[in-house]
């Protein structure tokens, strides 16, 4: 039998909840009302696979630059004591989607938020040729102005022939952006490392009008010369966009800062 796709919520003096998936399709009327992110008229949001915590300065790194951030997107995120006490010493809600169970501490996507998510939707795709899991989640906050920000969060298959496994991961993905009325925010390790990759992401990306954020200094790691690490967005204005260097994680930090208002067309 199938292990049942589930998050784990930590929230500071709570014990860890258990979430299931959501009904798709239901980001509408039948939301219970929330707080909205605080001071989201900027929105600043961190991306970051964070290599498992294997490397020194993680923690600093989060802390330097995740601290003014209302969200923050990790992958390979590992559920050690360090890791939740930050997370729950600085934001409202962190959310993880176990992928890899580690010896000691599951490893998978997670999301902080300064504010407690009115949806969660935990995905998980199993790699065709390791056998082991990705996850992504999906987590939608109000704004102050009134409208709902829905935030995936993704780690993409790795290792596959072709893209058949890798755009089947993104199919309910797309459904849940394409029913969402509001701002979207899709980021994370696309895993884009192929020509095949790169114009399956951009095609579905396209198909549910989300637009690519783009680096001025683009320093993000790359394999066979393609980035892995994306940021892509609907109905906000970028305000600024940044790649930082750090040597504790195989992958660096994505910083992005949308205006959260109607985009003038």
């Amino acid at each position: 039998m199938a292990k049942r796709t589930y998050a784990m919520r930590y929230v500071a003096g709570q014990p860890a909840e258990r979430i299931f998936p959501g009904a798709f399709a239901h980001q509408g009327p039948g939301l219970p009302p929330g707080a909205a992110l605080p001071n989201s008229n900027i929105l600043r949001i961190m991306v970051w696979n964070i290599f498992k915590q294997q490397r020194a300065d993680w923690l600093s790194v989060l802390q330097s630059f995740g601290k003014d951030a209302q969200l923050v997107l990790l992958q390979e995120a590992q559920t050690t004591p360090e890791l939740i006490r930050f997370a729950t010493s600085n934001y409202l809600a962190a959310d993880q989607v176990p992928a890899v169970a580690l010896p000691q501490h599951p490893s998978g996507v997670m999301t902080l938020s300064a504010a407690h998510p009115v949806y969660c939707c935990p995905l998980r795709e199993k790699e065709p040729l390791l056998r082991l899991s990705k996850s992504a989640l999906v987590t939608v906050y109000p704004l102050l102005d009134g409208r709902l920000l829905m935030v995936v969060n993704i780690h993409a298959v790795n290792f596959s022939i072709g893209v058949d496994v890798y755009s089947k991961q993104l199919d309910p993905i797309g459904e849940q952006i394409a029913n969402h009325k509001g701002p979207v925010v899709m980021a994370g390790d696309f895993n884009a490392w192929s020509r095949q990759r790169i114009n399956a992401l951009f095609s579905f990306a396209s198909n549910i009008w989300l637009r690519e954020v783009r680096f001025p200094s683009d320093l993000r790691r790359r394999a066979f010369g393609k980035p892995l690490d994306f940021i892509f967005y609907r109905d906000l204005n970028v305000q600024n966009a940044s790649v930082m260097e750090t040597q504790a994680s195989d992958h660096n930090p994505l910083l992005v800062e949308f205006l959260a208002q109607q985009p003038t067309i």
